[in-house]
């Protein structure tokens, strides 16, 4: 059985099924929250949200790529958001590689070098500041007032807010 196969026998196995009775994409807390794809990161958990709540963005680092500018804009423009959270981590898989080091080795690999930037840092509160300063100078998005940044210790669960 492979694991997408265990996934979807919890899936029908399971109680929680999403959220089926939810019929608008509209988050009622009109809140995104843009963090890393770290398997160790539970958002729903870490910020007690419930189905429906939120849009949660996930990428690399959880840093504002043109990707996550992109979904930040249809998130407030189309689905009324006006508030996000940017959260990273300690520990993060980006604070160990560097940008050249990984499009030499992704290079060597396969003959092609990667067109987009890694986003590797090695001091997650600057990164963290550079990801709110991106937001907010979108021109894309249009709410900016209440753009929030935090640093979450994967060691202690600790929330430590970042000012910009």
């Amino acid at each position: 059985m492979s694991n997408i196969d265990l996934l979807l026998k919890r899936h029908v196995d399971g109680v929680d099924h999403g959220a089926p009775t939810i019929r608008t994409p509209v988050p009622s807390l009109g809140i995104a929250v843009l963090t890393c794809m770290d398997a160790r990161i539970k958002v729903f958990d870490v910020f007690g949200l419930r189905h429906g709540e939120a849009h949660i963005l996930r990428n690399a680092g959880g840093v504002a790529t043109d990707d996550a500018i992109r979904s930040l804009t249809i998130s407030q423009r189309k689905l009324q958001t006006r508030e996000i959270i940017v959260m990273q981590h300690t520990q993060c898989g980006l604070s160990m590689i560097t940008e050249d080091s990984f499009k030499d080795e992704v290079e060597q690999a396969t003959g092609i070098r990667p067109p987009w930037a890694i986003e590797s840092f090695r001091d997650v509160t600057e990164s963290v500041r550079q990801t709110l300063r991106r937001i907010r100078q979108s021109p894309f998005i249009p709410y900016t007032d209440n753009v929030r940044g935090f640093v979450y210790d994967v060691n202690t669960a600790a929330i430590t807010e970042v000012e910009a």
